[in-house]
């Protein structure tokens, strides 16, 4: 297989000019886009047969179909809310409440396909300045009005329900407003963007400049900046550019008790960091509208190349010593053989993966089941061709075998599809859900089989047995991250419960193997029920102090992360 190098274009992932807020269509991921690949009919009709599903899901619910309550805010509270940003940015339409209703988990899809948004907020504001959200704060806290932060809708844990809690009320601040680059210091390498700016938008201001924050997670195309810090996130190259706690030098938070403000400073002893406090907040403490992250000088190339291992943990190891070396690539991923035996299905039904014999290359040089591994460097031309080098001798030294680039740069053409798949699937009838962890190296393969087993388990006792795929993303000297991939026919009339009984059983088994409970899709509501084990009781209990200080009548964000 050739490794001869090729340089990758330019990402250019920005979504259609005016589109409506939130991820897309109200149902799903996106526009609507005729032009826009889908699920090969091929690996369509194979999961189907594999999975055993039969007949296909109900026709999704129109929009214009489904009936909301009333909103039940006050006239004067709403009087109060138009004075402070304008009645032009105050939105109380059925279609705006149902598109600020849900982010875009399998649970968040499953109820919007039904039509079934009980829970929509009462009204959508709509702030264009950081004194604005200051001030829709001091009234929703004067009139008891929850309230839920909302920057670009990709939530997949539940942060962003519109729960009232003990409030009869409930609003969705939508920041995306707040979209400007505030500054820009190149000679420190810091920008300063408000909180309601997309990724795109984002990467299109720093590309002028000849500039890259560096920071693309899967939900690239419609997340902001706001919600990058609110959940901790995560991109794809975030082994090599670091994730975007790892970037984030000051902030901005307005709280309902007034401004907290963290100056960027490249390092501090000044006590426990607030910004540490802030950075992952979900929305809990205030609002995040400001924020001074690092960037980095744009890469003159980029070369993402394909390897195979004969095993999940050959490759592990092999990945081990990459990080602890310091001869990471900036793109580290490693598919077991589950979720490399769907890629290369889709290979064979004409995807794009590579060619239709990579399967029988791969069993001709030992590799019976193999573990894909798409690597990347990113950078000068030089250092790009002095640091595959190294990453190649020791990937070579633990097994691998090189595929050359062309499965890496199929990997770089889609790897923002896999949202817009999903919802193919759906319309398959299929269940299709991730969720991710983090460990040690040594607890890293008990981890990987542990979660695997028990996501089996559970919804095999359901009688829709799953294929279930997972991958490494991220690497650190002590140790990696694990997102793993269900897929099973759908338990009609009890989709939602099906799902919640093999997240319950792979969130135990993480907890029982020392795992954490999420590595960046953050906590919202989903993964609740196991912040003890993560944080401690006394851990939780200084956090709920905290909101108590930064917000005393408990508005923000009612039933995500402290409870």
């Amino acid at each position: 297989m050739s490794s001869r190098a090729e340089p990758v274009a330019p990402l250019d992932a920005a979504p259609a000019a005016g589109l409506e807020p939130g991820p897309g269509r109200a149902w799903g991921w996106g526009p609507d886009d005729p032009a826009r690949p889908g699920l090969s009919s091929g690996v369509g009709t194979l999961l189907r047969c594999v999975l055993a599903v039969e007949g296909s899901p109900p026709p999704r619910a129109r929009l214009e179909d489904v009936v909301l309550p009333e909103p039940g805010l006050s006239s004067a509270a709403h009087e109060r809310l138009e004075a402070a940003v304008g009645r032009a940015a105050v939105d109380a339409s059925s279609a705006t409440r149902i598109r600020h209703a849900a982010g875009r988990s399998y649970e968040d899809l499953v109820r919007l396909r039904a039509g079934e948004v009980h829970d929509a907020p009462d009204l959508v504001v709509r702030p264009g300045s950081s004194d604005e959200v200051a001030a829709v704060l001091a009234v929703c806290a004067e009139e008891e009005i929850a309230v839920v932060p909302f920057g670009g809708g990709t939530s997949v844990v539940g942060g962003l329900e519109p729960e009232r809690g003990r409030f009869e009320a409930v609003v969705a601040l939508d920041l995306t407003r707040l979209d400007r680059m505030v500054d820009l210091d190149e000679r420190t390498l810091t920008a300063t963007f408000e909180a309601g700016l997309r990724g795109p938008a984002a990467e299109a201001l720093l590309d002028a400049r000849g500039l890259t924050l560096g920071h693309f997670p899967q939900s690239f195309e419609y997340a902001t900046i706001g919600g990058y810090v609110a959940t901790r996130s995560a991109g794809q190259a975030s082994t090599g550019y670091g994730r975007i706690d790892d970037l984030v030098l000051g902030l901005r938070c307005a709280a309902p008790a007034g401004e907290v403000r963290v100056d960027p400073v490249p390092a501090s002893a000044a006590g426990p960091s607030l910004l540490e406090l802030l950075v992952g907040s979900e929305g809990t403490l205030g609002v995040i509208t400001e924020a001074t992250l690092g960037v980095h000088a744009r890469p003159e190339h980029r070369r993402y190349e394909a390897w195979s291992f004969a095993s999940f943990a050959a490759g592990a190891e092999a990945f081990r010593a990459l990080a602890q070396a310091g001869a990471a690539p900036d793109v580290s991923r490693l598919s077991d053989a589950g979720e490399t035996g769907l890629a290369l299905a889709q290979a064979a039904a004409g995807g794009a993966l590579g060619p239709r014999g990579l399967g029988r290359y791969l069993r001709w040089r030992g590799h019976r089941r193999p573990c894909l591994a798409i690597v990347g460097w990113e950078g000068a031309r030089d250092e790009v061709a002095h640091r595959r080098t190294r990453s190649a001798r020791l990937l070579r030294r633990g097994g691998g075998v090189a595929l050359g680039t062309r499965p890496g740069l199929a990997w770089a053409r889609s790897r923002f599809e896999a949202p817009y798949l999903r919802d193919d699937l759906l319309d398959l009838g299929i269940l299709v859900e991730t969720l991710e962890t983090a460990t040690t190296w040594s607890r890293l393969d008990p981890l990987h089989r542990a979660v695997s087993g028990a996501l089996h388990a559970a919804l095999s006792a359901r009688g829709t047995p799953p294929l279930v795929g997972c991958h490494v993303s991220h690497l650190y000297r002590a140790g990696a991250s694990l997102y793993f991939t269900v897929l099973a026919r759908q338990e009609r009339g009890a989709e939602i419960e099906q799902w919640r009984a093999a997240k319950t059983a792979a969130s135990d088994a993480i907890v029982a193997e020392g795992g954490t409970i999420t590595h960046h899709h953050a906590v919202g509501r989903a993964h609740l029920p196991w912040m003890d084990a993560e944080s401690g009781e006394l851990g939780r209990a200084a956090l709920r102090a905290v909101k108590d200080r930064l917000d005393p009548a408990g508005v923000m964000n009612p039933g995500k992360l402290l409870v």
